[in-house]
C-alpha cells in the first residue's frame, strides 16, 4: 500500500533534510502474545488439561470463539492508523498447534488478509509454540529453521521451553529475515530465572551472527515476548541493543522500545509495574539503508482503549481473558507491539 507522508523537519531526524510531499511505500511488522490460545481439545502429550471444558478453565467452545473473535479484531488493527490496512508480519506467541492458527486467519476479521503461517512445534511443556504469519501478496518465505534452546534445571532435568523461530524471503523485492522468540518467564523469580534468559539471548545472537557471516548485509528484524526489559543484561550484554543513533555502528542492534521504556510506556504489568517485555529490534541497515530501500520510520505499543480494562482491581491494565481465576473474555494480558518500515515509491 502506498501511503503519502509530508516529512517536516521535526518529525524524524534522518529526514531533516527532506520537506517536500512524497510518496511512501509503508509495511507494518507486528508482534502479539496471544495468552494461551489453546482449542478445546485434550492432547495427552502436554499440558493443557486446563483449556478443556472439564478443566479448571472451563474452556468451552464458546469462549474458544469468542477468544477467535477478539485477536482476530486487534491483528486486524494494529498499526492500521497509518498504514490503513492490518500489518504485514505478524510474529505470534503462546499457541497451541497450527490448528488454532488456521482457525485465526481464517476469521472473517482476518481471511481477506490472505495470511500463510511458518510454524514449527516446540518442545515446551504446556504445549506453546512461536509462529509468522505474513501477507501471502508481500513476503515470500525461501528459508525458515526452528532452534532448540536447551536448559538445565537446577535438579540437572532438562527444562523444556520454546524454540526460536528465524524466516528469510522477500518483503516486496527486498530479502529480509524475521525473528520470533518467546524466552523463557520470571517463573522463581527475576534473579533466579536470569540466567535461562541469558542463555535465549546468547542463542539468539549466534542465529544473527550465523545469518550475517553468510550476508554482511543481511536486513534481520527479531521480535517477540522476551520476558526482560530493554534495559536488562540479556539485550545489553549480550545482544549489545542500543538505543540511540549516535550509538549505531554497521554491526549494531538498534532497539527502538528502549526509548519508550525509558518513557514508562509498557505492554504488560505485574503488581502496578509496567514491563516492556514485548519488544522488536533490528540490524543498524534499517535505519542507515541504502537508497530505496526500507527503513525504519518507528515503533509502538499498540494499547488502543478497548484493550484496556476500565474497572476493578486490574483497571489499566491489558485486558485479558481471565483475571484473578474467573473468566473476564477478554484479550490477552499483553499488549502488541509494532514497527512500520518505509521506502519512497516513484510517481503519485
Amino acid at each position: 500500500m502506498n501511503f503519502r507522508l509530508t516529512l517536516l523537519f521535526l518529525l524524524v531526524p534522518f529526514w531533516a533534510n527532506s520537506q517536500e510531499d512524497k510518496s511512501y511505500r509503508i509495511r507494518t511488522i507486528a508482534f502479539y502474545n496471544l495468552e494461551n490460545l489453546f482449542d478445546t481439545e485434550n492432547d495427552t502429550l502436554i499440558f493443557d488439561d486446563d483449556r478443556t471444558p472439564e478443566g479448571k478453565d472451563h474452556w468451552t467452545e464458546e469462549r474458544y470463539n469468542k477468544k477467535l473473535d477478539n485477536l482476530s479484531r486487534v491483528l486486524s488493527e494494529i498499526g492500521s492508523h497509518k498504514s490503513g490496512s492490518a500489518p504485514d508480519i505478524i510474529g505470534i506467541c503462546e499457541v497451541e498447534n497450527r490448528k488454532v492458527i488456521e482457525d485465526l486467519i481464517h476469521h472473517p476479521n482476518l481471511i481477506t488478509k490472505d495470511y500463510g503461517i511458518v510454524h514449527y512445534d516446540s518442545p515446551d511443556e504446556r504445549g506453546i509454540d512461536v509462529a509468522l504469519l505474513y501477507k501471502k501478496s508481500v513476503f515470500l518465505p525461501t528459508s525458515s529453521e526452528s532452534h532448540r534452546l536447551l536448559l538445565i534445571n537446577d535438579d540437572d532435568q532438562r527444562n523444556y521451553t520454546r524454540d526460536q523461530l528465524i524466516v528469510g524471503g522477500l518483503l516486496d523485492d527486498e530479502q529480509f529475515f524475521f525473528m520470533v522468540n518467546h524466552w523463557p518467564s520470571r517463573s522463581g523469580g527475576e534473579a533466579r530465572s536470569k540466567p535461562n534468559r541469558m542463555a535465549a539471548a546468547k542463542l539468539s545472537k549466534r542465529i544473527i551472527d550465523s545469518v550475517q557471516r553468510l550476508d554482511t548485509d543481511a536486513k534481520i528484524i527479531s521480535m517477540g515476548d522476551f520476558n526482560d526489559d530493554p534495559n536488562n543484561d540479556s539485550f545489553k550484554k549480550i545482544l549489545k541493543t542500543v538505543g540511540k543513533a549516535k550509538q549505531l555502528d554497521s554491526m549494531s542492534l538498534y532497539n527502538p522500545m528502549e526509548r519508550l521504556y525509558k518513557k514508562g510506556v509498557g505492554s504488560l504489568a505485574y503488581r502496578d509495574k509496567w514491563n516492556l517485555f514485548d519488544q522488536i529490534f533490528f540490524t543498524e541497515n534499517l535505519f542507515n539503508p541504502k537508497v530505496g530501500n526500507y527503513k525504519f520510520w518507528k515503533a509502538n505499543v499498540f494499547n488502543a482503549p478497548y484493550l484496556i480494562s476500565q474497572k476493578g482491581q486490574y483497571k489499566g491494565y491489558p485486558q485479558r481473558t481471565y483475571a484473578g481465576g474467573s473468566y473476564t473474555g477478554g484479550y490477552s494480558d499483553h499488549f502488541p507491539v509494532y514497527m512500520y518500515l518505509i521506502k519512497p515509491v516513484q510517481g503519485k
